[in-house]
């Protein structure tokens, strides 16, 4: 770099520094972080559990399926992978359907940000369906007995 810039900002961390945190200052008064969405980013940060397993995203139908010729609006299938845990959901008009495998009970929370999350309940057979699609961003904590897993966020 040049002189100038050597002696406008100093050649050393302590200067660095001290322009990060003035920009951080004039970023908050000038430009802050909409609540709503400062809440949301604390929410997909709390899934971080150490004990949390991340399934992984391995089919979204909006991105792999193939064309399909008289459907207007069909359904968006997803399938999330975590090892030997698969769940397969399906979002349409009038909310979730849902199928874990391994079949067997747990409890489904569909986290959505700000919003209350959806408590729902997967059945013997790993089945599970919610009654309101999620608007926004999305991700699911099943809880199978000790194992938690955690889908990753995703939109609607």
């Amino acid at each position: 770099m040049s002189d100038a810039h050597d002696e406008a900002f100093g050649d050393d961390e302590l200067g660095t520094d001290l322009l990060e945190e003035e920009l951080r200052q004039a970023a908050a008064i000038l430009d802050p972080v909409p609540a709503e969405l400062r809440r949301i980013a604390v929410d997909a940060f709390a899934l971080h559990d150490l004990d949390a397993r991340v399934a992984e995203l391995t089919f979204d139908s909006l991105v792999d399926a193939i064309p399909v010729r008289g459907t207007t609006d069909p359904p968006r299938m997803l399938t999330f992978r975590a090892d030997d845990v698969t769940v397969d959901v399906e979002v349409t008009e009038d909310g979730l359907i849902g199928q874990l495998l391994p079949p067997g009970p747990a409890d489904v929370e569909v986290l959505s940000g700000p919003r209350a999350h959806a408590l729902l309940t997967a059945d013997d057979l790993g089945r599970f369906t919610g009654g309101a699609p999620p608007t926004g961003p999305f991700a699911l904590r099943l809880r199978t007995g000790s194992d938690v897993v955690v889908t990753e966020w995703l939109r609607a």
